[in-house]
């Protein structure tokens, strides 16, 4: 019996609470590494630390301010100074980071050099199809759609090849800094029923869509003589002009009347129809006082490569 406590003593035996239960269960006193608690410790510390240094618990509708940091950034010319927090921190990496430094960079080279330069240059093309792309989304895709499609009788497709105020870099770098009003008079007034008919019928013919040949007739004496007037803006030859937005009639692109997504003739008729009768008045707004004149010079190559540009 004397040798069996004297094995156990020498092995040693696990320490306990004291406590049992049963008579034979007991409560094993087994106490955390002492490397565990050391790092318990050091979080604990490391918290405290950070609630001092750093935003950290949310108080009614706002939250503990980091007093003891600080972090300036610029809104505009001036220098704002804040509490730190991930936001403040962000603007200041935008404006001071190593990328946002060297993409102002070469956005200063891209002011520096000519349009022609920009397009025949493929390390410069790149640089504006990945920031025009993202100035188009942010101020374009709401109305001319993510691809640039547009809507018809709402908003010019920038992709097609067919630019009302002109597809040359210098014509579009106008229209996104001055922005552009689209006019055309209402002629419910000016013309009787069969003499809208008539030009309706005329402005069909021109896209090549089978027309009566007699009507027709009458409307272009109507498009090309003082009664209706529309050659002013559109044209003798009907393809339009840039200088005033008016679009071709001849191209069978249409910008204003959903003519291709009509089913029968006369549907295609009501569509012109309404636009002569109702006439034309949208507003693009102007960038200027939004976007840097590099910013537009960007937007302007991004543009000008959707449609092909000319």
């Amino acid at each position: 019996m004397s040798e069996v406590k004297k094995d156990t003593a020498q092995t040693g035996s696990v320490q306990t609470t004291g406590h049992a239960w049963d008579g034979d269960i007991q409560e094993f006193n087994n106490p955390l590494p002492r490397w565990w608690l050391w790092a318990f410790y050091a979080t604990v510390v490391f918290a405290v630390v950070y609630w001092f240094f750093y935003p950290a618990w949310p108080v009614g509708d706002s939250y503990t301010k980091g007093g003891m940091n600080s972090i300036t950034y610029k809104v505009g010319d001036k220098d704002v100074t804040t509490h730190w927090n991930t936001r403040a921190r962000l603007m200041k990496d935008l404006q001071e980071g190593e990328e946002a430094v060297k993409q102002r960079q070469y956005m200063q080279k891209v002011v520096d050099t000519s349009y022609e330069q920009i397009l025949s240059d493929s390390s410069m093309m790149q640089f504006s199809r990945s920031v025009g792309k993202i100035l188009f989304t942010d101020n374009c895709a709401a109305c001319h759609g993510m691809g640039g499609a547009g809507v018809i009788g709402l908003f010019p497709n920038l992709v097609d090849d067919d630019w009302l105020w002109g597809g040359k870099v210098e014509q579009i770098q106008t229209t996104l800094t001055q922005g552009r009003n689209g006019f055309m008079p209402a002629f419910r007034k000016t013309f009787t029923e069969q003499q809208m008919d008539d030009v309706v019928e005329y402005v069909l013919g021109l896209s090549g869509h089978e027309v009566n040949k007699e009507m027709a007739g009458r409307g272009g004496v109507l498009f090309n003589g003082e009664g209706g007037g529309c050659y002013y803006c559109h044209t003798k030859e009907a393809t339009g002009m840039h200088s005033v937005g008016a679009a071709n009639l001849t191209d069978g692109i249409w910008t204003l009347a959903d003519v291709p997504g009509q089913k029968t003739i006369d549907a295609k008729r009501e569509a012109v129809g309404k636009i002569i009768s109702n006439g034309v008045n949208r507003q693009m707004p102007a960038w200027k006082d939004r976007l840097s004149p590099a910013e537009i010079k960007v937007l302007t190559v991004y543009v000008h490569e959707l449609g092909g540009g000319q």
